[in-house]
């Protein structure tokens, strides 16, 4: 559902001004998006009242308003962050002094941490024939071990190009967040994938008369989307024993875990995962820290 934000109150015109300094910035379209969702959301809610009227308690009643609507506390906390973000751009164009969105604190979000496939799950998956549900295997086998040998995000994935491989090097330029770009290594299965998958694309491109950059192509010869991949991804993890809640994201993970699990240096998987802050990587720690005591537990004479 498009939510179109009211340009004729203080707050919709400040926030359709907003969103055009973020197209005009060449922020990502998902950014622009969330932000055009939520902030819609909160122009609504304030209705005709000027900025000397919307104080920390009004956006505290802005985020109950959201979790009144079913909204989760991750989507409550993106949607405080877009209204922060608002504020800071009003303060750096000079129309509000202060931001009442810093005085209220970020919803915390539960510590649920997602279920990682074993080694032997993923080897299992990727190990082997392709599924009959693979509709094109040879590209199908090198997603999959480009997500987890890699460590890689989808919208990385698909943004692969082919003058980004250094086969020689055995490194692929990765472009991530922020435009932030990283060379990560990639071994001998993700090299045999793409010796198998190579020859197969150029075929497909000559088929259908087209030319594309793409690393990873789809049946007409254009660039393969994010949401083919995680559906592309399920439909194998399914086919191979996997639980259906695997998406893209799930590999990653599973990259961390099971690089810290065999001993890598967290800095080290921090770099090749493209984070900012080490924070993020140390999620893998608790991943791995459940994985250890869950060894001890079934293992070491004294804890049976």
């Amino acid at each position: 559902m498009k939510i179109i934000t009211e340009p004729r109150t203080t707050v919709g015109k400040a926030v359709a001004d907003f969103l055009r300094h973020l197209r005009e910035r060449n922020s990502s379209l998902h950014t622009i998006k969330a932000y055009s969702r939520d902030l819609s959301l909160f122009a609504a809610y304030a209705g005709l009242h000027g900025w000397k009227e919307i104080d920390h308690i009004a956006v505290r009643g802005f985020l109950s308003q959201l979790y009144e609507n079913g909204l989760s506390k991750t989507s409550v906390a993106r949607a405080l962050a877009a209204v922060r973000s608002l504020y800071r751009w009003l303060a750096h164009e000079g129309v509000v002094e202060q931001n009442p969105a810093k005085l209220v604190a970020t919803p915390k979000r539960s510590e649920k941490l997602p279920r990682v496939p074993t080694i032997e799950e993923m080897n299992s998956v990727i190990d082997g024939e392709m599924p009959e549900v693979a509709a094109f295997p040879e590209r199908d086998r090198l997603m999959l071990e480009l997500l987890y040998g890699c460590g890689i995000r989808n919208s990385e994935l698909t943004g692969i190009n082919i003058d980004d491989i250094g086969l020689s090097a055995e490194l692929i330029l990765i472009r991530g967040k922020g435009k932030k770009e990283r060379y990560v290594p990639f071994g001998d299965a993700v090299k045999a994938a793409l010796a198998r998958y190579l020859p197969e694309r150029q075929k497909l491109l000559e088929t259908s008369h087209r030319h594309s950059n793409a690393l990873l192509i789809n049946r007409r010869g254009g660039r393969i989307t994010t949401r083919s991949v995680g559906r592309i991804i399920k439909k194998i993890a399914v086919a191979k024993g996997l639980s259906p809640d695997v998406h893209p994201h799930t590999l990653r993970h599973a990259f961390g875990t099971h690089m810290l699990e065999e001993g890598a240096d967290l800095r080290a998987i921090q770099e090749l995962l493209g984070h900012e802050r080490l924070a993020t990587t140390q999620r893998y720690t608790q991943l791995s820290l459940k994985h250890v005591l869950q060894v001890y537990d079934q293992t070491h004479p004294r804890a049976k």
